[in-house]
């Protein structure tokens, strides 16, 4: 049977055909690709032929200096970059290794551990009048927003390069939960700001909703999250 990846989240689908869409991230049939078969893949490169530098001629090394220069970023006895080239390849090289070594999965861990702290400790302090509880829930909430810049910056760049920018329904729902996750931990904490007894106020309720929302959007993210890595 053939084998076809999916060239956004590489999902692998066995058959003789791509399916209509990636069951995983939800892209059409055409972002499929045959993987190679294992004869084909594991034959033997052809090597490539041994080059006696001693038989190279002068204009022959010369063109290998130049393309090695073409193809190095900054080389030695080559003119330096500009500051802004700089700094650009440095940004580029900082996101492909903040997509290497997933940093996206590791620095949600701290809001999606964090948030379901901050929500049942309001609604306790809702139920039990306790001021302490309302406020060890919005001194955990303030490590959820410390937290959401470093994870909607790794994420974005997980989604570029990992992910093509594919902009299917399962990416719209995990940005949407993200902004919905952000807004309310904003409104949240803005609200205790002004009003630090709202829990004991009519509106208590209303801000228990927020919060459980906010509980829940951070839910929709995560599984979805979960789905696009381990492809279930």
């Amino acid at each position: 049977m053939k084998q076809w990846q999916c060239t956004v989240c590489k999902y692998i689908h066995t058959g003789d055909e791509p399916p209509e869409k990636c069951p995983v991230c939800g892209v059409s049939g055409s972002k499929f690709v045959l993987l190679e078969d294992e004869t084909v893949s594991e034959a033997p490169a052809a090597e490539a032929p041994e080059v006696d530098e001693k038989k190279t001629t002068a204009p022959e090394k010369e063109a290998a200096a130049e393309n090695k220069a073409a193809n190095d970023t900054e080389t030695p006895g080559a003119p330096p970059l500009k500051k802004e080239g700089r700094v650009a390849v440095y940004m580029e090289k900082a996101a492909e290794l903040s997509v290497k070594h997933h940093a996206h999965p590791m620095t949600v861990h701290m809001p999606n551990g964090v948030i379901p702290v901050a929500a049942i400790l309001f609604i306790l302090s809702w139920i039990s009048g306790s001021p302490i509880l309302a406020k060890a829930g919005f001194i955990n909430q303030v490590f959820v927003l410390i937290s959401l810049p470093v994870v909607a910056m790794t994420g974005v760049l997980e989604w570029k390069k990992k992910y093509n920018q594919a902009l299917t329904t399962i990416f719209k729902v995990k940005i949407g939960a993200a902004a919905v996750t952000t807004t309310c931990c904003i409104a949240s904490m803005i609200w205790y700001l002004v009003d630090p007894g709202v829990l004991e106020s009519s509106g208590a309720w209303v801000f228990v909703v927020i919060n459980i929302l906010m509980l829940a959007a951070a839910g929709v993210a995560g599984h979805i999250g979960g789905k696009l890595v381990f492809k279930d």
